[in-house]
């Protein structure tokens, strides 16, 4: 092993030791010289013990970990490292479902492998690195994937170009690198069926993350009417009309979106006439609409990436949920959520709450809800555990 060097500043460790995987620019003292972007680095700390392996990029994160003993880094390596990932998905009765199709194989962190994300759909597994370690690696990881996945596995794409950090100057572009003729742009959630686009969509195609909070909706459905909001392309909305929905309104402010949408819908024509998209924003949409749902979504995108707006993100969520806490049916339930990183699930509680006495409603909490297993929670990096929500009774 012949890897370069990084050094941390004193009383700078603290975080590897407790196997968070990010080192921070600033608490670097010394580096070798010539380091490039995506090399791996050995990290240590000043009196020279040993504290990580990962790779090296230009930017506030300077060092992802990847390995916290001392080892080569081999081909077999990460080998072992997608073995488990595969392991972990076929307990949970995903590899071989035959009514779900669509899961995440690579949830970085979660599954030890930070900047990568790979997710299936349907033979096909897009791969979405966030660092250039892990975007070198592609070749790699795509043998790899074609040797332990084997006939299941028709197609690979990578899907990178928009994730990987631009200081590197490099110009990745999205592109096949297996099978480009055998993809099959389509796949089951619990025998849902969804068109996914991976080449155009948004983050791989489709968001694999609210797959059991779709399966509860579809559970208080039944001769319901729904709204669904930030609707994307419509999952929530498929799952509610296959279950019995009798209205379901589906609203984004992006005409792609809604495109997205009306072709989902097209899967199911016998239902057709019980759904209706929306092109608007959707807390205008809630102001001015007449209807009385029984059954309000609120899945928007991400309010604040950053400490700093932390609070202009809170009374985004807040303003948007009390919005729909009038608008609602006494008894109705709203299912919301929030994916920034910055609000985490007790500030999130507690801005509903807000919300609730805003809205002169009494609200109740059904259930509290966050990402599936197949996006496993690293408990040495809270970032991990993005996505969190509440199913709320307003009464």
């Amino acid at each position: 092993m012949n890897y370069s060097k990084i050094i941390l500043k004193n009383d700078k460790d603290k975080s590897l030791r407790r196997f968070h995987p990010w080192v921070f620019s600033g608490a670097i003292l010394q580096a070798d010289a010539d380091l490039e972007e995506g090399d791996i680095v050995e990290v240590f700390s000043k009196n020279g013990k040993y504290l990580g392996t990962g790779h090296y990029q230009i930017g506030s994160i300077s060092v992802r970990v990847f390995e916290f003993e001392q080892q080569e880094i081999t081909v077999d390596y990460w080998k072992s490292k997608f073995e488990a990932a595969i392991e972990l998905r076929a307990s949970l009765g995903l590899l071989n479902a035959k009514d779900t199709n669509i899961f995440r194989l690579i949830h970085a962190g979660g599954d030890y492998m930070p900047g990568l994300i790979v997710d299936f759909y349907n033979g096909t597994a897009v791969i979405q690195c966030h660092s250039i370690g892990m975007w070198k690696l592609s070749s790699v990881f795509t043998d790899i994937l074609k040797e332990l996945l084997g006939d299941r596995l028709v197609a690979v794409y990578d899907k990178s170009s928009e994730t990987l950090p631009f200081k590197a100057n490099l110009e990745p572009k999205n592109e096949y690198l297996f099978g480009a003729e055998n993809a099959l742009k389509s796949g089951l959630e619990y025998n849902n069926k969804f068109a996914i686009d991976w080449e155009t969509g948004q983050k791989t195609g489709f968001f694999i993350d609210q797959r059991e909070n779709r399966a509860l909706l579809a559970n208080y459905s039944k001769g319901k009417k729904v709204l669904n909001t930030y609707c994307y392309s419509g999952g929530f909305s498929i799952f509610a009309l296959n279950k019995g929905a009798s209205l379901v309104h589906s609203v984004d402010s992006s005409q792609k979106a809604i495109d997205l949408v009306e072709n989902n819908i097209s899967l199911i024509p016998e239902l057709a006439d019980k759904h209706e998209s929306f092109v608007s924003d959707s807390l205008e949409f809630l102001t001015q609409t007449e209807e009385e749902y029984d059954i309000i979504i609120l899945d928007p995108p991400a309010f604040g990436k950053h400490k700093r707006v932390r609070h202009k993100a809170v009374q985004g969520y807040k303003r948007l949920n009390a919005k729909a806490m009038k608008k609602i049916k006494k008894g109705g339930l709203i299912f919301t959520f929030s994916c920034s990183q910055i609000v985490d699930k007790q500030l999130f509680s507690n801005t509903i709450n807000a919300a609730a006495i805003e809205a002169r409603r009494k609200v109740r909490v059904l259930h509290q809800l966050h990402q599936p297993a197949d996006h496993p929670i690293n408990l040495a990096q809270p970032e991990s555990e993005y996505l969190k929500g509440l199913v709320i009774q307003v009464l």
